[in-house]
């Protein structure tokens, strides 16, 4: 650079082995590698704008396309959808849920299987899910001396929904989580991201469907939602479903496609003299056609990696019959390095330069001047404490407000609870001196009945004592013998006796 000048060694110094150096250090370290596969649908038939995987019955209709509506669906495991109006009506029995392999079953697994040539155990995943799941499975691979994580990521249930809307918002959650951990891994005061397990995604392949026609509006926009956070190297699956010539015209369909709607896929880079040439002929085979097969043929006088069919033989390692070594080549052998770099030097820069961004720190002033991040940190402190003050003089005047209004409210609660004691107690005094009117007056009334009653007390008896007397007197009288009569008579009562 500027500033410096050469000068010529007398003499061997040994520094010319740095590049021995890192390799030993990077192959005792050992490497990671993740691939995220994304496995587009296979079928998109639509009934009134609800994808429908399957049909179970296919009826030949008069040749009055325009005069067929659908008049009802209803979203069910099974319904039966009528098509056109009186007199002429049809009726479908349409299975509106995925059977079998359904919607994703592209041969990911197998591929993968035949990539690394190895059989990595796995639960066959269920295609029933109500959403996208994204499934993370990570082996350690060894090959040579070299050490491999290997983590394959799976998007379970991706296509298989009626509405795939939002099929792709669960991928793109999972690729920024893993920036984001990362992002929270170096922004820590004591890091160790020489030990860190880093689980961003390096490659993502994307399974397209061998329909030979073009790709399903789901494809282009998960991959437009996906070029800029993941390296995507586009691939047609189970490319032998349809001819060489239907192949070649679906390729230059796909690629059309994805440059007319500015999907970014990855390209092999050519800056490296050592691998331009190979890699600019092999960016014009994308997307790769591939075949995956773990079973051996014996083909010749070798053992071949090969799918058997009633009409012939397809070699996987035959280029003739379809792209998967390019792909192995172009995936493992010679860029998965620079896949590597592109993922953190491209997209995980540009995820955390946004992040930043969005939590305020810049490189440069308002005036375009250099910005440290400490001056950045003091300015956003700053900020932050001036905007704390606001709020907590906000907050005080608010509190001092609210303590004056509910001062009020006591206050006019005090008052209310004065009168209303001053009423009652008003009408305390008053019922109280009914009452002790009233007791007075019962007092005098009881007092008068004692007198009366003393005083008839009295006269009873002395009447009692009066005619007991009289009583006597005439028992006496009674008790003489008559004149006439002697003992025999006692006269009348009510007489005096003879």
């Amino acid at each position: 650079g500027e500033g410096c000048r050469t000068v010529p060694l007398s003499g061997h110094v040994g520094f010319d082995s740095l590049p021995d150096q890192l390799v030993n250090k990077s192959v005792n370290h050992g490497f990671c590698f993740n691939i995220l596969c994304v496995v587009a649908p296979k079928l998109d038939p639509t009934v009134s704008g609800l994808l429908l995987p399957s049909i179970q019955f296919v009826l030949e209709l008069p040749p009055q396309p325009d005069y067929f509506t659908v008049q009802q669906v209803s979203v069910r495991s099974h319904q039966v959808v009528h098509l056109g109006q009186p007199p002429l009506q049809l009726e479908l029995s349409v299975d509106l849920l995925p059977s079998g392999k359904g919607e994703t079953g592209l041969g990911k697994s197998t591929l993968m299987d035949t990539l690394f040539n190895t059989k990595f155990e796995g639960d066959p995943a269920s295609h029933s899910q109500p959403g996208v799941q994204l499934k993370s499975s990570t082996y350690d691979l060894q090959e040579s001396n070299v050490n491999l994580k290997l983590t394959i990521v799976s998007t379970v249930g991706f296509g298989d929904q009626i509405n795939k809307e939002d099929s792709y918002k669960p991928i793109v959650e999972f690729i920024d989580a893993q920036f984001e951990a990362y992002l929270q891994e170096e922004l820590k005061i004591k890091r160790v991201l020489h030990n860190y397990h880093d689980t961003r995604i390096h490659a993502c392949l994307y399974f397209i469907a061998p329909t030979g026609h073009s790709l399903k509006s789901l494809d282009l926009v998960t991959m437009k939602k996906l070029d800029s956070k993941v390296n995507i190297i586009p691939i047609i699956a189970k490319s032998d479903a349809i001819s060489k010539s239907e192949l070649t015209k679906f390729k230059i369909k796909i690629t059309s496609e994805l440059v007319s709607n500015g999907v970014q896929i990855y390209q092999f880079p050519t800056d490296d003299e050592s691998v331009a040439e190979i890699n600019g002929t092999m960016n014009a085979h994308l997307p790769f056609a591939v075949i995956g097969s773990t079973e051996e043929l014996k083909i010749g006088n070798k053992m071949m990696k090969a799918r058997q069919y009633p009409w012939g033989t397809v070699q996987v390692e035959n280029e003739a019959h379809c792209d998967f070594v390019k792909l192995r080549e172009m995936l493992i052998r010679v860029n998965m390095e620079d896949l590597r770099e592109q993922t953190h030097t491209r997209h995980y820069e540009l995820y955390r330069r946004c992040k930043l961004e969005e939590m305020g720190f810049k490189d440069t002033d308002p005036d375009s001047k250099p910005f440290s991040l400490q001056e950045t940190y003091e300015a956003k402190r700053n900020e932050f404490l001036g905007e704390l003050q606001k709020k907590e003089e906000a907050m005080r005047q608010m509190f001092v407000q609210r303590v004056k209004e509910k001062e009020a409210e006591l206050k006019e609660a005090e008052k209310e609870l004065h009168e209303k004691f001053d009423r009652l107690k008003k009408l305390h005094q008053d019922e109280k001196k009914k009452l002790e009117d009233k007791k007075k007056s019962l007092d005098d009334e009881v007092n008068a009945f004692k007198q009366r009653k003393t005083a008839a007390e009295l006269l009873q008896s002395q009447a009692q004592q009066a005619g007991g007397s009289q009583t006597l007197k005439r028992d006496k009288e009674r008790k003489k013998p008559c004149r006439f009569y002697g003992n025999n008579c006692y006269g009348d009562v009510m007489m005096e006796p003879c």
